[in-house]
């Protein structure tokens, strides 16, 4: 996730300051791992640096100087253009998994149990987003609909792989 882009996009409905745009987006974007204020701010006097936000206003206070923020119109064309850009699909091609496996198979170690193990943890995550999508609201259930849908992925491709378990170990201890 582009954190200035969505910074700008949370701009776009009215000058903030950065500790009123790190809960919007922690209210939004963060449930499961909020910004961090230094973070906000580095990225603010970045946004500002190249021209896509201005300084509103700063207020006084009893601590630091408080400064609000506001889009530019560079802004606004930044995050059109973010918007309608398409992500690259992640093919996952060097996976962490398929390491381990292959790793196991050449040290004459237990591949089938790393699979087992695996495949347990995915369906412990599955059950622990399956309870948070059906206590949450329409923005987590997208959320853990999409996490799982990938989980889902990962467990085929467990069940496939434990099923050529065989095969591989003789491609990859040739």
């Amino acid at each position: 996730m582009s954190i200035g882009h969505t910074l700008l996009g949370l701009l776009e409905s009215g000058p903030r300051h950065g500790y009123d745009l790190k809960r919007a987006f922690d209210a939004k974007f963060g449930h499961d791992r909020p910004l961090h204020y230094g973070q906000v701010y580095s990225t603010m006097s970045r946004l500002l640096k190249n021209g896509l936000v201005e300084v509103d206003g700063i207020e006084a206070g009893d601590g630091p100087e408080r400064k609000r923020y506001a889009i530019t119109e560079a802004g606004v064309t930044d995050v059109q253009q973010w918007l309608a850009t398409p992500e690259k699909p992640e093919p996952y091609l060097q996976s962490t998994l398929y390491t381990k496996v292959v790793l196991a198979l050449l040290t004459h170690r237990d591949a089938s149990g790393i699979l087992d193990t695996q495949r347990s943890e995915h369906l412990r995550m599955m059950r622990i987003l399956t309870d948070r999508k059906r206590k949450g609201d329409l923005a987590d259930q997208l959320i853990c609909d999409h996490a799982l849908f990938h989980l889902e992925a990962d467990l085929r491709w467990l069940e496939l792989t434990a099923a050529r378990l065989g095969k591989l170990a003789e491609a990859v201890t040739r």
